[in-house]
């Protein structure tokens, strides 16, 4: 079964992830997150606008400026980040006109907590601890 995320929230992921990679060492601007994991500058911009409101990154402008993570990358979680850009929570109930939608409603409010539950149990830190796979060499 395949989870489909809006590239809003993959996008936010993969930013906070390169902040969390960092963490310690410094702001980030905008424009190397960008570079570092293929987002669009523009699209990035607004989405770290989110994650500040939300207070996960912090920013700084200035020739020294950018973006840094407002707390540790062990306190923030994916459920964190997913929540800040796209929302996160049980579906509201489906139309039951004539009663049909019962067991399919119960299922797919089961699929959210679980996915919501792996979200709330990994952390930035975890995601950047985690390898990072080779990328596959093209062939001539």
């Amino acid at each position: 079964m395949l989870i489909r995320l809006s590239a809003k929230t993959d996008y936010a992921l993969r930013a906070a992830l390169e902040l969390a990679r960092v963490e310690g060492s410094g702001m980030l601007k905008g424009e190397q997150i960008a570079d570092a994991q293929g987002i669009p500058l523009k699209f990035l911009l607004s989405i770290l606008t989110e994650l500040r409101n939300a207070t996960i990154v912090l920013s700084h402008r200035g020739a020294n400026g950018g973006f840094r993570l407002a707390r540790s990358a062990r306190d923030i979680t994916a459920a964190d980040v997913v929540r800040a850009v796209d929302g996160l929570g049980v579906p509201e109930p489906f139309p039951d006109p004539v009663g049909n939608w019962g067991p399919i409603q119960d299922l797919w409010v089961d699929v959210e907590r679980s996915v919501e539950e792996v979200l709330t149990e990994v952390t930035l830190s975890d995601l950047a601890a985690r390898p990072i796979p080779a990328q596959p060499v093209p062939s001539p």
